[in-house]
């Protein structure tokens, strides 16, 4: 297993990496829209949220050496699926392969974000 660590987007604060590389795959942890930089939440609607997380999720694959085009599934968690079609309209410019996907309301997201995006990719 590799560990993938990169200063671009926001660090573990909890017993788990950013991603893990095996065999040629990235899995990546759920990346919420915090600004890497500051360690803030990414203020404003589902959009703004929404291109923080997938730019935070581009940062790891750049990092284990793969791209946006190189995910194969993706998992997104919305805190109100009122916000499907907004969070779509972004996600469709970030994962331009079209990967499977799963994509659930839940409760509640951690610090109270909108949106949490985790991908798996090859290399």
């Amino acid at each position: 297993m590799n560990v993938i660590a990169t200063s671009d987007a926001p660090g573990a604060i909890g017993p788990y990496s950013q991603a893990i590389e095996v065999n040629g795959v990235v899995y990546t942890s759920g990346q919420i829209p915090i600004i890497p930089a500051t360690g803030e939440i990414e203020q404003g609607d589902i959009t703004a949220q929404a291109h923080r997380s997938c730019k935070n999720i581009g940062a790891i694959l750049q990092a284990a050496g793969t791209g946006f085009a190189n995910v194969v599934k993706t998992t997104c968690f919305l805190a109100n699926m009122d916000d499907f079609a907004a969070f779509n309209t972004v996600y469709a410019e970030y994962f331009i392969s079209k990967p499977a996907r799963s994509c659930v309301a839940v409760k509640q997201l951690p610090k109270g974000v909108l949106c949490e995006i985790e991908a798996i990719a090859v290399k």
